[in-house]
């Protein structure tokens, strides 16, 4: 360099802005992003020990991006090129590649490629400069204002460590303007000037993190303003007002800005935070953001942020998006306002998201054919069973009926999850109890495939419908007198229907279950597992139904309770002295036990013309024999028996109910065939092979015939006694 190109050098130092004569030069005199260079951090190690391999600084604007590139440069042992993505070409990047390889080969350095505007940089570009990269004649540092994992080629970003700087602080951009009023060699230390507090704070806030900004407001301030008789600047709040006017709105529609201020304006209404949605949405409109993009964004979020928490919530929107439509702006933004508030002010539910665990299970392949009663009986249906069974819910009380509506392979999977949050707690309850008490139907109607000491004709008589349940749920509830803290225990807990009444009506560290698998307490661990407080409740798997499972010494329950528990045992009074350990002095028992004993006789399901009366005789004699069939243990009992029992045994009854009920029942053909299997080799003993004792096969196979010609797929009132005991120990 001559002495002509010095001294021009030196005057265009000199008349540069004052933003870029007030770049630090060593990382000591860098202000903000401590995060990154604070003292011990991995960057300032790099920098210091000159120890770099490529990097990406990421940011918005005058954060201080290319200042640490020039730090860099007057850091570092070696060589430092710099050129612009946007001016530079092809050529340019080959000439840095040229003296990259000059200085490896003549000096024994490397050499350091600067890239502003990186992500500008086009395939060409790339495939020039890559080579050069992987191999290590060059270390790459890039600078850009967009998201270099969305905006920078790939393969730049997989070969750079990524470092990100943020806004800086007004405390940081009032430093910076300190050091600049100050500096008398690059700054306007030479010059008295007195900048006011309030007007040091204007600037750094209105610049907004932007320390270019800051200091080029405060240049036009200082270089406006006129010395007062003491040869001093006053640089007041007005003049700083009007020196740095009206911030631009930081907002590219195709860039970062775009993205993180919807992001912004999204995560406000979520939060239920209208200022700061208000705030976002502005700063959208004012950038020039198209309305309609803003409203599909709040539709949006009206179904996935709002959802049943309002269900109204969808419409206010739609109608606001309609009205701006036909308003325009500038009215059309009470319309924005109007939506904007109600969904930031409005209960929040994401519990559509339902549909997406849905989906994932059909793609996942663990879909199931459609279950019969529920496919379309219009065609062909009378060939292949299609709709029998079908329960039709307008035609019971409250025109809901528990049925299966669910594949099998999916009982008990849970996709929708109510909220506590606006209309979703008012139908919680509900969707919870008619899930459980479907759920219990299931496993009712399906016992015959769980265990082999229970039929499928003995479990029609054990309660399992919707109605019934729901009496037995409200019953046992009642009479177990619970209050939020008292600690119970739920005995043959598996089916879930007691157990979620109790976690709805006591405090979740307070309830225990005792199921008899650990599938059953994994359906229920998904079924239960979105509690109030987040404790669940503590479920052990024991098929004794002994609380010895459960490992907590001095447990004493307030309330045993159970539904269908004690006619499983042969011993029922033994039984209930192995839980006397578990009941605290002043607790109690309450259980409720259908009694197949005293339950349908399924020879009343056929009309009284269809049967010769000495057949039906005979018939009522042998069902007789077998629902009092002192070998089962089910059925060989009746409340009169069971009751002398206890009080033989020295048990103290509190309460004592009989109820009888006749719920409306449709009877399909598979249950019928359950009733008279074809193969006489099945694992579990039918109605029909204890028939075969009384009645030859001829006779049996009319008998069968009847009941799938007369009674399948008709609605019969199905008679059920149910036995209702609270007790306690004398």
């Amino acid at each position: 360099m001559n002495l002509f190109e010095h001294a021009h050098d030196k005057q265009i130092r000199k008349e540069a802005p004052l933003a870029d004569r007030m770049r630090p030069r060593t990382i000591e005199e860098f202000v903000g992003q401590s995060h990154i260079l604070a003292p011990g951090r991995l960057l300032r190690r790099a920098i210091q020990a000159d120890q770099l391999s490529s990097l990406i600084f990421y940011g918005p604007p005058g954060t201080g991006k290319t200042t640490l590139a020039r730090i860099i440069a007057n850091t570092t042992k070696a060589e430092f090129l710099s050129i612009n993505a946007v001016l530079s070409g092809i050529a340019d990047i080959r000439k840095c590649i040229e003296t990259a390889k000059k200085v490896r080969t003549e000096h024994q350095r490397h050499a350091v490629l600067f890239v502003d505007e990186v992500h500008r940089f086009n395939k060409a570009q790339q495939d020039a400069l890559l080579p050069h990269v992987e191999n290590g004649t060059v270390i790459l540092i890039g600078a850009t204002t967009e998201n270099p994992y969305f905006e920078v080629n790939k393969a730049l970003v997989s070969r750079s460590r990524i470092f990100q700087l943020q806004s800086l602080k007004s405390t940081e951009v009032e430093e910076i303007i300190e050091q600049a009023l100050t500096d008398s060699e690059r700054g306007f230390g030479d010059k008295q000037v007195n900048l006011a507090a309030e007007a040091r704070r204007h600037l750094a806030h209105v610049a907004g993190g932007d320390a270019r900004a800051a200091l080029n407001a405060l240049e036009l301030a200082v270089l406006t303003s006129q010395a007062d008789e003491n040869d001093v600047l006053q640089i007041t709040l007005e003049v700083a007002e009007e020196s740095i006017q009206q911030r631009a709105v930081l907002y590219d529609k195709d860039g970062d800005a775009h993205f993180d201020t919807i992001s912004a304006f999204i995560k406000s209404m979520r939060g239920s935070d209208p200022d700061a949605a208000l705030f976002w949405m502005a700063k959208m409109v004012e950038a020039g953001e198209d309305p309609r993009f803003i409203f599909r964004r709040m539709l949006i979020f009206a179904g996935e942020d709002v959802g049943m928490a309002d269900p109204q919530a969808l419409g206010v929107v739609s109608s606001a998006a309609q009205a701006f439509d036909y308003v325009g702006m500038p009215e059309g933004r009470y319309h924005l306002a109007q939506a904007c508030l109600y969904l930031s002010t409005a209960p929040k539910s994401n519990s559509a998201f339902a549909f997406f665990d849905a989906i994932s299970v059909v793609r996942n392949g663990q879909a199931d054919e459609v279950p019969d009663p529920l496919k379309d009986a219009n065609r062909d249906g009378k060939a292949f069973g299609h709709g029998e069974g079908y329960l039709y819910p307008h035609a019971y009380r409250d025109h809901w009926v528990a049925q299966q509506y669910l594949p099998d392979v999916l009982q008990g999977r849970i996709f929708y999850q109510p909220s506590e949050q606006g209309f979703e707690a008012s139908i919680q309850e509900n969707v919870a109890r008619n899930r459980e008490a479907q759920l219990a139907a299931f496993f009712s109607q399906t016992a015959s495939e769980q265990s082999g000491n229970l039929n499928y004709w003995e479990a029609r008589t054990l309660g399992s419908s919707g109605e019934l349940l729901n009496e037995f749920r409200d019953q046992l509830t009642e009479w177990s007198e619970i209050s939020r803290n008292t600690l119970a225990l739920v005995l043959n807990a598996g089916e879930g229907l007691l157990l979620g009444e109790f976690l709805r009506r006591i405090s979740e560290e307070n309830v225990y279950a005792l199921v008899e698998s650990s599938n059953e307490k994994k359906i229920l661990g998904t079924l239960f597992k979105k509690t109030t407080s987040g404790i669940e409740a503590k479920i052990a798997v024991d098929s004794s139904g002994c609380p010895a499972s459960f490992e907590i010494a001095d447990l004493r329950f307030e309330r045993i309770v159970g539904r269908n528990v004690l006619q499983k045992h042969a011993d029922k009074t033994g039984f209930l002295e192995t839980l006397k350990p578990w009941i605290s002095a002043d607790g109690f028992f309450v259980f409720g036990e259908t009694v197949p004993a005293l339950g349908q006789r399924l020879s009343d399901l056929i009309p009284e013309k269809l049967l010769e009366p000495d057949f039906r005789k005979k018939l009522k004699t042998a069902e007789k024999g077998i629902y009092l069939d002192e070998e089962n243990v089910r059925s060989s009992w009746t409340p009169s028996t069971l009751c002398d029992e206890l009080k033989g045994a020295n048990w103290n009854i509190i309460r004592w109910q009989v109820k009888e009920y006749c719920i409306p029942t449709m009877i399909r053909t598979e249950q019928i065939e359950q009733w008279f299997p074809s193969h006489q080799n099945s694992p579990h003993s039918s109605y029909g092979q204890r028939l075969s004792a009384y009645f030859s096969p001829e006779q049996l196979n009319n008998l069968r015939e009847t009941f799938r010609n007369e009674v399948a797929g008709t609605v019969v009132e199905w008679h059920s006694v149910s036995l209702f005991m609270q007790l306690n120990q004398k």
